[in-house]
């Protein structure tokens, strides 16, 4: 498939997302015309890339002074302290905001480069290579930045554009099935709030994704992203139409904490997890139709993902979950503020679903057995 170039392009800030297989040999042409004045550029980089890919951006980025920081990614490593010492060595190497800073790495490596590209000096110019397909697919895309507290995932941040994303598909190639499960749960999630088609086709084409085939990922990470800029195009700073794509994220994000961010089970297998919990309770309140549930779980069935929900169906893991949805990001009350679907393609709007955590404890037991 040909490399794809897709626009972001809002009120404040545009920015292109090139897509497809070697798309890194592009990268010193772009920065030639999006940061001619950078002389340094530091690259935080997840230890756990290849060296091959190193060795890459160190031949394309030969005219500038390169400085590679090793990052362990981690969820315990996204944290404020870890930001504090990267900032401390942009100091100390004199970086300025006409230099850059390049993420090469997961969700987590492009969170914390792009919280610190946000804060160093009030911004330095940021561009994000993507190295797994969750990252590919949702985190590099949109301005999200942040790390996490003890009272919950990414409830330190800002928004923060890129200059440039680059999705370069060669990495895919260097993923666990794990990982590209963890992916996939954002493809997925895209198609059920806004692309009944996209849905339609994922039913056909879901195992040629997780199996790698480098058209069906193309065009999955792809429509993905284009699905993600229609939402974020709208409302950058996610105070209403955003949200959508929080969607089983509230659920997901409480399986998160309560594990303490344990690498047994990924962000994506929590977000699988999440929509089906999501999609349930929207049923219970009639928000929904229990043949939609049912589409959606066949999904898992046929490419054996149902191990994500099946553990909740038990009344007592349901409950547990509970105390945790309280610090979701988008609550603004006592309340826990759900994003529910209504239909593939389309959810209810954000803010008109607001549940007590009492409510939920009384049908904790039907939103186990459904």
């Amino acid at each position: 498939m040909k490399n794809q170039e897709i626009k972001f392009k809002n009120q404040n800030s545009s920015y292109s997302i090139l897509i497809g297989k070697n798309t890194l040999n592009s990268l010193s042409k772009k920065l030639n015309f999006l940061c001619p004045k950078t002389k340094n550029i530091a690259v935080i980089i997840d230890k756990k890339i290849p060296l091959k890919f190193k060795k890459i951006l160190k031949n394309k980025l030969k005219k500038y002074n390169l400085f590679f920081m090793p990052f362990t990614a981690s969820e315990k490593n996204k944290s404020l302290e870890t930001v504090n010492s990267y900032l401390k060595k942009l100091l100390s190497k004199n970086f300025n905001r006409s230099d850059l800073i390049i993420a090469m790495g997961g969700g987590i490596t492009g969170d914390v480069a792009g919280f610190i590209s946000s804060i160093f000096k009030r911004g330095i110019n940021f561009i994000n290579i993507p190295t797994t397909l969750l990252a590919q697919v949702d985190s590099a895309v949109g301005g999200k930045t942040g790390v996490n507290s003890i009272y919950g995932k990414n409830l330190i941040g800002s928004f923060y554009q890129p200059k440039l994303v680059v999705i370069d598909t060669s990495f895919i190639a260097t993923l666990p099935k794990k990982e590209m499960i963890c992916g996939y749960a954002e493809i997925l999630k895209h198609s059920i709030i806004k692309d009944k088609k996209f849905f339609n086709w994922l039913e056909k084409n879901t195992k040629f994704i997780l199996s790698k085939k480098e058209k069906e990922i193309a065009f999955a990470i792809k429509r993905s992203c284009e699905i993600k800029t229609h939402f974020v195009a709208q409302d950058v700073n996610e105070k209403n139409l955003r949200m959508i794509l929080n969607f089983g994220h509230t659920f997901a994000h409480a399986i998160e904490v309560k594990n303490n961010y344990s690498k047994k089970t990924t962000h994506g297998e929590a977000v699988l997890s999440g929509m089906i919990l999501a999609t349930k309770l929207s049923v219970i309140k009639k928000v929904c139709s229990p043949k939609i549930l049912k589409r959606i779980k066949n999904i898992y069935l046929k490419n054996n993902l149902a191990y994500t929900y099946k553990k909740f169906s038990n009344k007592n893991l349901v409950n547990k979950l509970i105390p945790y949805l309280k610090n979701d990001k988008k609550n603004n009350d006592e309340k826990i503020n759900f994003i529910l679907l209504k239909k593939i393609g389309k959810t209810s709007p954000p803010n008109k679903n607001k549940i007590t955590i009492n409510y939920l404890k009384k049908i904790s037991a039907a939103i186990s057995q459904y």
